[in-house]
């Protein structure tokens, strides 16, 4: 049921608030980096408290501005937005914290730029996450790929200049086609709202749908489906903190969560099942999570090797939203908060060995398990969380996962899902091992990161463990609210 409420756009207001003050305050280091901390803070609570009347069923939200009929700035928190928005409000309050350490311990420049920029993107998050209808989603959707270019070419070096036009070029080629969907959704139904079961049933011509569904995966390039997928390796240049920005907390996610919000509240499933949209998207997928996994193989730079295990995780989510069966769909929706701790702790203990060591290569880490055991401890168990081993809740997502492609009748896809869950131990596992059971060339006299650094670490590893135990509150009781609107079924 949906009832007016100012306080989703509250939420998206915060952080966007917070940049300005950062701003004014830019001279004023503990000052600005203050509002950092507070601005999380405020924003998570704004976002928690929608759960209770979000968990009974309410949608809250209202209409900022009605540009045409149908076509509208709005608003609207339902279980779909609020798994989104309480991952990326919920992450930010580590990050920002990870980040002052980090950035003042590797000594950084143009720190009020960062944060400034970090803060903008955070609420351009939320306002993907919250957006009601496709007009609002597109312009966040452009502010969060301008806010975090500068982001990306922090260090204002040629390499990450270089990284900077790919990055920029890429998702502002790909908005290009995410507007174009959106005029032609416009055209042919005279409304862009998102609604479950979709808008677009028994408007246009197949082939049209067809082009409308693959332009739209174009426009959603932050998710990194192959073969556009180069501007996230590549972006790595960027500090630790903005690349768990980029594959955790809001960037790629963004991306996922646009295609999935597309699929089912502008297609879909009867739309997507009946043109096989569907199986078009689950090879997508199939091929990226395959590809990708072996390209991590192949990575010695540490955060490159994650960077391709992100974009093979992000497929699981395009593969769960194309088996569009309820199991699939729960294992989609769930991927993204659980993928989000698992692989900022992944993020923040690279950062960590980077600020701590300087050692950026997988090949040059032996040992260094015995001398930041903490850190080394947080990595391994994101790492077998991504490769679905318990007790980390990424087994979670594959067991829907393979009950999805079941239930789909789809082996392939099974086939794929297991295939990837064995790639995931063949390049993880090498890093643990070397780690913690090859011995260091020499003393190096190294010691666990700042506070500031490995408290957050902590939290996020510690938190990947209690999603196994305790998964239910709140994500997966969004998502099989969420998962019961999309389907028309009750979810147990």
């Amino acid at each position: 049921m949906e009832v007016t409420s100012f306080v989703p756009a509250l939420a998206v207001a915060i952080p966007a608030i917070a940049s300005i003050l950062i701003l004014v305050f830019r001279h004023h280091e503990c000052i600005r980096e203050g509002w950092t901390v507070i601005a999380s803070f405020a924003t998570l609570a704004t976002v928690l408290s929608l759960l209770p009347s979000v968990l009974s069923g309410n949608e809250p939200g209202f209409t900022l501005l009605e540009i045409l009929p149908g076509l509208s700035i709005s608003f609207r928190a339902d279980a779909f937005a609020l798994i989104f928005a309480l991952t990326s409000s919920s992450l930010w309050v580590m990050n920002s914290f990870y980040s002052i350490g980090y950035m003042r311990a590797h000594k950084e420049h143009g720190l009020t730029r960062y944060f400034f920029c970090f803060a903008v993107a955070i609420s351009a998050a939320l306002g993907i996450a919250f957006s009601a209808d496709l007009l609002t989603m597109f312009i966040f959707y452009e502010i969060l790929t301008l806010s975090t270019y500068p982001l990306v070419v922090h260090a204002e070096t040629e390499d990450a200049r270089r990284a900077g036009r790919k990055y920029i070029a890429y998702l502002l080629t790909a908005g290009i086609f995410f507007l174009f969907s959106v005029l032609v959704t416009y055209f042919l139904t005279r409304g862009t709202a998102f609604l479950p079961g979709g808008i677009l049933t028994g408007h246009g011509s197949e082939a049209l749908l067809t082009l409308l569904f693959i332009t739209f995966l174009i426009g959603f390039a932050k998710a990194a489906w192959m073969p556009l997928h180069s501007w996230l390796p590549t972006a790595m240049i960027a500090p630790t903190p903005v690349s768990a920005l980029l594959h955790a907390v809001a960037v790629v996610k963004a991306g996922v969560f646009g295609i999935a919000r597309v699929a089912f509240y502008i297609f879909g499933i009867d739309l997507l099942s009946v043109l096989r949209l569907g199986l078009l998207l689950g090879i997508i997928a199939s091929f990226t999570i395959i590809v990708a996994s072996m390209m991590a193989l192949t990575q010695d730079n540490l955060k490159k090797r994650l960077a391709y295990s992100t974009i093979s995780q992000l497929s699981y989510i395009l593969l769960g939203i194309a088996l569009l069966t309820p199991s699939g769909i729960i294992a989609a929706l769930i991927h993204i908060p659980f993928h989000a701790f698992m692989k900022i702790t992944l993020f923040f203990a690279a950062g960590s060995v980077i600020i701590m060591t300087g050692i950026e290569n997988i090949s040059e880490m032996k040992g260094i398990g015995r001398q930041m055991p903490l850190t080394m401890l947080m990595f391994a168990i994101g790492a077998i969380g991504i490769c679905g081993l318990p007790p980390v809740c990424g087994i979670i997502t594959k067991w829907y996962l393979a009950l999805g492609a079941i239930e789909a009748h789809q082996m392939l896809f099974l086939l794929v899902i297991i295939s990837s869950s064995i790639l995931n131990v063949l390049y993880f596992m090498p890093i643990i091992y070397t780690a913690f059971f090859e011995k260091p060339a020499e003393d190096r006299g190294i010691r666990e990161a700042p506070l500031f650094m490995l408290v957050p670490l902590c939290i996020t590893g510690i938190g990947s463990v209690l999603l196994f135990f305790f998964p239910d509150w709140p994500f997966m009781s969004l998502v099989k609210i969420a998962v019961g609107v999309i389907t028309g079924e009750v979810i147990p």
